[in-house]
């Protein structure tokens, strides 16, 4: 059974950084598209990141409000993938959440629509 588990949120003053886990357990990484979205308190859902194998290549999107601040990466041997938040302004906080869609051995471009979810995880970025 499909299993997400977000980790590394926390309060972090404004300029700071912090990594975000997401560890997968019940299928294989590879066959899967891995989302990371957030949701702020009044506001909608918004799709951050997401990595994905794409025939032979390696697609990634960002939204415009993180593009050049956040990274995302992925470790097959851990199964677990990662966020990297760089430059945190108050605006990036939020729940955040990972999701995995599956997109077979070819894979997909990002974005795709999300299907499994994690329980999600507290980022604060305030001085």
């Amino acid at each position: 059974q499909v299993q997400l588990v977000e980790s590394g949120g926390g309060l972090v003053q404004p300029g700071g950084s912090l990594r975000l886990s997401c560890a997968a357990s019940g299928f294989t990484l590879n066959d899967y598209a891995i989302s990371w979205f957030r949701q702020a308190p009044g506001k909608e859902r918004e799709g951050v990141s997401c990595i994905s194998n794409n025939d032979n290549d390696v697609s990634t999107y960002y939204a415009d409000s993180v593009k050049g601040r956040f990274t995302i990466s992925r470790d097959n041997a851990k199964n677990t993938i990662y966020l990297q938040m760089n430059s945190l302004k108050p605006e990036d906080t939020a729940v955040y959440s990972c999701a995995a869609t599956y997109v077979g051995s070819y894979g997909s471009n990002c974005p795709v629509l999300p299907v499994y979810w994690g329980q999600g995880t507290q980022v604060t970025v305030s001085s």
